[in-house]
């Protein structure tokens, strides 16, 4: 399996009768940037568990670099890099001191460390900061030293959980130049997961997971497509009645969230005039679009994309599981 760097065999994870992940397989490529999304208590978490030898699998098997992450922690170890949705910087280390420590966990050769230090702190442009404690960095600074350490002993897949949640527009933008750059620079596998559609459609390919099974997996483009029709969204005076009138007149049903009516056409462009034209509910607003990757998400899980945290049952469950497992 020379090409793949990630492969996923027929993959479950059971917590007592609940399948959290349920016969699901996947390859990624060499090099790709992999999107893996889904709802809160879909499975995602517990899949990226099991890939970064947090959990072992209750059955299937998983391949990081040709190594067992059953079988072989160790080595799956070495070969990954982790930045977490949660901070996990020491701050009261200056930056350097973080990046020594981890450098000295992973065993990265003493004759390279301090090059590669310098290579990546510049890179994230914190080189000038490399002396300073980190709890005087912002949000976004603290991220991107976070970058800067899962990539110093080279992984060869590195696992992104939300990279730039809670982070403002400007600041994400700049998160992203960095994350493109040393996937580019430094030819590393990205896995990551995101509640921002606008970054997942910058992965080479998506996976979304529900209910513990893979619903879709392909191109952003590709996915898009299969949504197929063009996507018309209006308020009116009264959006009862006018989903009442589109079912009647258009045979279509029109589902009603905060945007107002939202509803799915052939040739939208050719089909809106004549609509605004013969409606009879007064119509407030009217738009035209083409699907995107928030409308693929609604199609294969019947909800949106939220930014939630997991339930805190949820999270005790897994901590639950996780002391059984490692006794």
């Amino acid at each position: 399996m020379p090409d793949y760097v990630i492969v996923v065999e027929n993959l479950v994870r059971k917590f007592g009768d609940l399948a959290a992940v349920n016969d699901i397989s996947f390859n990624v490529a060499e090099g790709e940037l992999f999107g893996f999304l889904g709802p809160n208590g879909a499975g995602k978490t517990t899949t990226i568990n099991i890939l970064c030898t947090l959990l072992k699998p209750t059955s299937g098997r998983a391949f990081i670099a040709g190594y067992d992450v059953a079988r072989q922690q160790s080595q799956v170890r070495q070969s990954i890099g982790l930045v977490f949705q949660d901070p996990s910087l020491d701050e009261r280390l200056s930056a350097i001191q973080n990046m020594r420590f981890h450098a000295m966990v992973y065993n990265v050769p003493s004759r390279v460390r301090e090059l590669r230090i310098e290579q990546l702190l510049n890179m994230m442009e914190l080189w000038d900061k490399r002396n300073s404690e980190v709890r005087t960095f912002s949000g976004g600074m603290k991220r991107r030293l976070e970058l800067a350490r899962g990539l110093l002993h080279s992984p060869k897949v590195l696992f992104l959980d939300e990279p730039t949640l809670g982070l403002d527009p400007q600041t994400r933008n700049r998160i992203w130049d960095y994350i493109l750059d040393m996937r580019d620079s430094e030819g590393t596998t990205i896995f990551m997961t995101t509640h921002y559609m606008d970054e997942a459609d910058k992965a080479d390919r998506i996976a979304i997971i529900d209910h513990g099974k893979l619903v879709a997996m392909d191109t952003p483009e590709k996915l898009k497509i299969s949504v197929g029709r063009d996507i018309i969204t209006l308020k009116t005076d009264d959006d009862t009645r006018a989903a009442e009138e589109i079912k009647r007149r258009y045979q279509l049903e029109a589902r009603h969230d905060d945007a107002g009516l939202t509803f799915e056409v052939e040739r939208g462009e050719e089909f809106l005039p004549v609509f605004i034209k013969e409606f009879g509910t007064k119509i407030l607003s009217v738009s035209l679009r083409r699907p995107s990757l928030d409308d693929v998400f609604l199609k294969v899980t019947g909800r949106e994309m939220r930014e939630e945290q997991v339930s805190d049952v949820f999270k005790a469950m897994m901590r639950q599981h996780s002391r059984r497992t490692r006794r």
